[in-house]
């Protein structure tokens, strides 16, 4: 599962990664397992989750104090060893999230399902509120916990935190983080 490379990908590296996919970075008894809608053309090439710059999930990570420094893309092992790991709602690699249909989002979700099932993790945490409601079918739902877990997981809907989520600013998407590492840490 480690990293192809941190370098930056050459044009031809970016379209040959469509429709790739990357390894999960997961382990059974996680304290919270971040799930993406699916990985970007940057990841596809590099292996590495979240990798493209501009990304704001390691910065927010940071100074949420999920992590006790700023992790590069390419030391993702490093959160394994805090509880913390990466999925995706859909596999495959594309260069926007509105590429992916409605039909493999819905698969996609049942398939987080059985893997939050299988590895048990404390918390799932979805980064991307449109693409929970409709991998989950909650067209309702908001950012923050969620009433209805899976199994004995809870689930928390977190901003996407692509530099293209002109929502939440970094501060923001920090302070969404941030009162979830507070709740886990509670329990």
């Amino acid at each position: 599962m480690g990293s192809r490379s941190s370098a930056r990908p050459s044009p031809a590296d970016l379209a040959a990664a469509q429709d790739k996919t990357i390894p999960d970075l997961i382990g059974p008894g996680l304290r919270v397992l971040f799930c993406g809608i699916n990985p970007g053309l940057w990841s596809g090439a590099t292996g590495i989750h979240f990798a493209r710059p501009g990304n704001r999930f390691w910065p927010a990570l940071h100074r949420s104090d999920f992590t006790p420094r700023l992790l590069a893309p390419s030391e993702q092992q490093e959160l394994l060893g805090l509880g913390l790991g990466i999925t995706n709602v859909a596999a495959r690699t594309t260069a926007k999230a509105e590429e992916l249909t409605a039909d493999e989002l819905r698969v996609g979700g049942r398939a987080l399902v059985e893997r939050v099932e299988r590895y048990r993790p404390r918390v799932l945490a979805v980064l991307g509120i449109g693409a929970y409601r409709t991998a989950f079918g909650r067209p309702r739902t908001t950012i923050g916990p969620q009433t209805e877990g899976i199994g004995d997981t809870a689930v928390w809907v977190l901003p996407n935190p692509s530099g293209l989520n002109a929502h939440y600013t970094l501060d923001g998407l920090a302070s969404e983080f941030r009162a979830l590492r507070e709740a886990v840490e509670a329990d």
